[in-house]
C-alpha cells in the first residue's frame, strides 16, 4: 500500500508489527540493491518499508514481500520530513539511495551532476538520518550505510562520484564515533562492481548499450550479494557493530 501523510495512525498500526516484529526502511528501494535488500529483510522476519519516489514500483514490491510502500524523495527536506512523521520510529535505516552520473574529467566537470550526487548520496543520506535518528536510539537501532569502494579507490572520470562517496563514508565514520556510547549501530557496506543496469543507465544518460558495456566479460556481483550482506550484518547481535565490510567480485582488486 502506498501511504499518504494524512492516514498516519492506520499506517503505524499496522508497520508497528505483532510479535515484537522489527520494522525496516530500505531508501532507494524501488530497484536493484535496494529491492533485493528490502527481499532479504522480509525473509529473515523484518517488517520492511521500502521508500522511493516510483511508488508504482514501490507497491508491487510491497505487496510481494507483505511490506509498506512510502513515497520519499531523500533530495527534498520536505518529503523526508513528511515521511518521519508517516513512518515514526523504526529499528533499521538503509541508506541505499545513491548513485552516479556521468564520467567527466575535472576540467569539464558537470556542476549539476555533482550536486545531484552530492544531494542523494551524501546530504539525502543526512536528512534521512537525521530525520529518523532519535527513533532509531530510543529502539537500539542500526543505521546500514551503503557506501562503494568509489569511497576509497578514486579512478579516472569519477571524481564526482568518488568525492559523493567519500562523503558517506567519512558520515558513516563521524556517526560511529558520535553514537558509539548510545545503543545505535552504524555500519557501512561498500559494493565494488555490482550488475545492476540501471545503475549505469543513470549515469549514461538512458545510454543502454555503455550501460551494459561496464559488465562485459568480468565477473559482476548482483544486488542480491549485496542484499545478504544487509541481512546479515543486520541480524547479528546487538553487542556486535560491523563499521565496514567491502565486497567485491573475485577478478576485482
Amino acid at each position: 500500500m502506498l501511504v499518504s501523510v494524512q492516514n498516519v495512525g492506520d499506517f503505524k498500526e499496522n508497520a508497528v508489527a505483532e510479535n515484537g516484529q522489527k520494522v525496516a526502511v530500505v531508501t532507494g528501494g524501488s530497484s536493484g540493491i535496494g529491492a533485493a535488500s528490502a527481499r532479504a529483510l522480509a525473509a529473515d522476519g523484518w517488517k520492511v518499508i521500502v521508500a522511493a519516489r516510483r511508488l508504482e514500483r514501490l507497491e508491487a514490491l510491497a505487496q510481494e514481500i507483505g511490506g509498506t510502500a512510502v513515497a520519499l524523495d531523500v533530495t527534498d527536506q520536505e518529503s523526508v520530513n513528511a515521511f518521519s512523521v508517516t513512518v515514526g520510529e523504526v529499528d533499521l535505516l538503509v541508506n541505499n539511495a545513491g548513485g552516479a552520473k556521468g564520467l567527466d574529467s575535472i576540467h569539464d566537470a558537470n556542476i549539476d551532476d555533482w550536486t545531484w550526487m552530492y544531494e542523494t548520496n551524501v546530504l539525502g543520506t543526512l536528512r534521512v538520518t537525521k530525520a529518523l535518528m532519535d527513533g532509531l536510539i530510543a529502539r537500539d537501532g542500526h543505521v546500514i550505510n551503503i557506501g562503494s569502494i568509489a569511497g576509497e579507490n578514486p579512478y579516472i572520470g569519477g571524481a564526482g562520484y568518488n568525492a559523493a562517496k567519500f562523503g558517506v563514508a567519512a558520515f558513516n565514520r563521524v556517526l560511529r564515533l558520535e553514537t558509539h556510547q548510545q545503543t545505535l549501530r552504524v555500519s557501512e557496506i561498500d559494493p565494488g562492481r555490482v550488475a545492476t543496469e540501471e545503475f549505469s543507465l543513470v549515469r549514461f544518460g538512458g545510454d543502454k548499450e555503455r550501460a551494459e558495456a561496464v559488465y562485459d566479460d568480468v565477473l559482476n556481483l548482483t544486488a542480491e550479494d549485496i542484499a545478504e550482506s544487509v541481512r546479515w550484518v543486520a541480524s547479528l547481535p546487538k553487542h556486535m557493530n560491523i563499521d565496514r565490510m567491502r565486497i567485491t567480485p573475485r577478478d576485482q582488486v
